[in-house]
């Protein structure tokens, strides 16, 4: 299956650059490029990508407005592309907020060439591009754009989870993977798979990505515990 980007971003040779790299390989196809936001929603409208290559920083309407408004405002039957950020930096501070607005993830715009392939793959497949690890260290630098858990109670939504479900989302939130739970937990990975998606099931979650961002905004993990 030919995975279909559209590139956005306000620079001509970054977009030619990417889509230089991407056109060589044979199960990646550009259908479209894009200098804005405004712009990249109406492509993604009528081009109906499998993934969106989205920069941040922007004129007119910016990367993480662009990424909410075509990852969540889409009807429940319609095609919703996945988005990954592209930003300059690691700790750029609008990367939380992109993930919040519903992106699977973030690269760096000098990514490796091997490592943008690889990342476009494994976002077109459904998963998360950044590891938990990385997502936690993101919502521990900005903390304090997330919404206080003393302010909020737990949303009704999480107390669908069994105490298992609702362990394992928290070791998800410590940037655990599959396996690292299973040995915590003492259990097979198949478990952990199952509750996994389980969680996500039920919290209505993409992705892990969202579960670690869903972690910090209800409490059930404080920024800066890494134990």
């Amino acid at each position: 299956m030919t995975i279909r980007v559209l590139l956005v971003d306000d620079q001509p040779l970054l977009r030619t650059g990417f889509r230089f790299i991407l056109e060589a390989e044979p199960d990646v196809t550009v259908v479209g490029e894009a200098g804005d936001g405004a712009v990249a929603m109406e492509q993604s409208r009528a081009l109906l990508p499998d993934v969106v290559l989205m920069d941040v920083r922007m004129p007119g309407t910016d990367g993480i407005e662009a990424t909410r408004r075509i990852v969540r405002e889409a009807p429940p039957s319609a095609h919703v592309p996945k988005v990954l950020v592209l930003t300059t930096f690691d700790l750029d501070e609008y990367i939380v907020e992109a993930l919040r607005a519903g992106a699977s993830g973030f690269l760096l715009k000098d990514v490796p060439p091997d490592e943008l392939v690889q990342a476009i793959r494994v976002v077109a497949a459904g998963d998360a591009i950044v590891a938990p690890s990385v997502t936690r260290r993101l919502l521990d630098k900005f903390a304090t754009r997330l919404p206080s858990a003393r302010q909020q109670a737990t949303p009704a939504r999480v107390d669908r989870l069994t105490e298992r479900e609702l362990e394992v989302l928290r070791l998800i939130a410590k940037g655990m993977s599959n396996a690292e739970i299973a040995a915590q937990l003492v259990v097979s990975e198949t478990t952990v798979k199952t509750h996994v998606g389980n969680v996500l099931t039920k919290l209505g979650l993409r992705d892990r990505v969202q579960a670690v961002v869903l972690a910090y905004e209800t409490g059930l993990i404080v920024p800066g515990a890494l134990s």
